[in-house]
């Protein structure tokens, strides 16, 4: 089932999520449906908090549009290592219509569990590591737009209010 996904500035975004303690079958519905939401969207990645859950799940496909899905379900993901910088343009389903280039590590080593319960690690470099950082983000009740200077906040907060205003103006 598509699930609504929260946007800025719904303050269940900056909720910190808590641990899943146990998988159930509950876990694995709410799992397909973060995967139907997300390739509904479409995104690369998506948090529970994104669509108001707040357990430490994320899912991510990072694979080309031509190419076969490569769903990654992380269950309480956490960066055990992480290392050299990326500065790359990130988007946001629950921030539409912006995009800013974020500072990130380039290489992470991500430890979490599969559904069946079992630690899994996984090395991600390029666009992957960057989905990793920014859905664990989420999870931390923090958005890409907390990593932006002061001054593209700035930008943002007013380009946000202005899209805001022309929304509700269509509406009348």
């Amino acid at each position: 089932m598509v699930r609504k996904i929260l946007t800025y500035p719904d303050p269940e975004l900056k909720k910190r999520s808590l641990p899943v303690t146990v998988i159930t079958d509950k876990t694995r519905e709410l799992v397909r449906d973060m995967a139907e939401t997300m390739y509904d969207a479409p995104g690369v990645g998506l948090a529970a908090p994104q669509i108001g859950v707040h357990q430490r799940i994320v899912v991510i496909d990072v694979s080309c549009k031509d190419e076969s899905p490569e769903l990654i379900v992380a269950i309480n993901p956490e960066i055990v290592h992480a290392e050299g910088e990326a500065y790359e343009e990130e988007g946001c389903l629950s921030v539409p219509k912006f995009s800013a280039n974020v500072r990130r590590h380039a290489r992470v080593v991500v430890k979490m569990l599969n559904l069946e319960g079992e630690e899994v690690v996984i090395r991600a470099d390029d666009l992957l590591a960057i989905a990793f950082q920014h859905e664990i983000d989420h999870l931390d009740g923090v958005l890409f737009i907390d990593h932006l200077s002061p001054l593209k906040k700035g930008i943002f907060r007013k380009r946000y209010q202005r899209a805001q205003e022309e929304a509700k103006e269509q509406l009348r």
